[in-house]
């Protein structure tokens, strides 16, 4: 993604932490899967260059998605850690192109990912 030796915290968890995070940060009731807090953008944004920002996922949510759609909850991690990462790199889905871009780009990075396996 062009972004050599940055780095990003990742913080896993419940459904009530996540609402209050989403009720927070975004004034949308009840949780979520994911949430981005990005270091690369506003006032702070050059205090640590190399520091992408956080990444915060829901596991109780994770866990029901990945339930739904029939596959691992790990698959289901891997796969909103790269959206959340993608969100930290100024990536959106507000628009039908931007999610199509962003949709085609989790595709390339998700496979991947997890076919390295753990460790």
């Amino acid at each position: 993604m062009g972004v050599e030796g940055a780095e990003c915290g990742l913080l896993l968890v419940g459904d009530r932490t996540m609402a209050r995070l989403n009720e927070r940060y975004r004034e949308v009731a009840g949780p979520t899967d994911v949430l981005s807090f990005p270091m690369r953008e506003g006032p702070f944004q050059s205090l640590s260059p190399g520091l992408l920002g956080d990444v915060v996922i829901s596991a109780e949510t994770a866990d029901r998605q990945a339930k739904r759609a029939g596959r691992s909850l790990r698959t289901e991690l891997a796969a909103l850690l790269i959206h959340g990462i993608l969100h930290l790199l100024g990536y959106d889905h507000h628009t039908p192109s931007e999610t199509k871009k962003m949709k085609t780009l989790e595709g390339k990075l998700v496979f991947p990912f997890i076919a390295a396996g753990p460790g």
